[in-house]
């Protein structure tokens, strides 16, 4: 149900996250929360009067992390990532500033890859980033079409050992 057993190390979330500018988020999305492991970090670091959107399949997450964090500024969606223009404007918002996602793109079925990676640079404001980390190099095949910065990273702490990607919209 969830990419890796152990949960994402805090140098992995420092370094995914090193990259926002937290005054300037209004709205953050996260693809995939899980147990809310970046979602506690991202909510601890966002503005009082931000949002975050956490779109997740799976209900029994969902339910979990709708039971389990109490702040009015978390928004937990069960659906799908490749509908976050539909979700992001049902919460108001014409765009998001940053969506970080660890959702394993290399194991989604066919097609669904290539509709994240698309919904999302649509999505995402000019200057805003698509923050991913995966243990696998394969998730460029479906945001280097929508991105016109990718910056590369990896990170030995944390099980197992993750590449990072910092995808920016610089629309011109």
């Amino acid at each position: 149900m969830v990419a890796s057993v152990v949960p994402s190390s805090q140098r992995l979330i420092d370094r995914m996250l090193a990259p926002v500018d937290w005054d300037r988020c209004d709205l953050f999305v996260e693809y995939g929360p899980g147990v809310g492991t970046f979602t506690r970090e991202i909510l601890r670091r966002m503005k009082p009067d931000a949002m975050l959107v956490a779109i997740d399949p799976n209900r029994d997450f969902i339910s979990f992390l709708s039971r389990d964090i109490r702040d009015p500024r978390f928004k937990p969606v069960e659906g799908s990532a490749a509908d976050v223009e539909n979700i992001v404007r049902d919460h108001g918002y014409d765009h998001a500033d940053y969506v970080v996602s660890g959702l394993p793109f290399s194991t989604l079925p066919d097609g669904v890859g290539d509709e994240i990676g698309a919904a999302t640079g649509r999505v995402i404001r000019d200057g805003g980033s698509f923050l991913v980390y995966q243990f696998s190099p394969k998730v460029l095949d479906y945001i280097a079409p929508h991105f016109e910065e990718i910056e590369r990273g990896f990170e030995w702490a944390n099980v197992p050992p993750a590449t990072l990607f910092w995808a920016t919209r610089r629309r011109g």
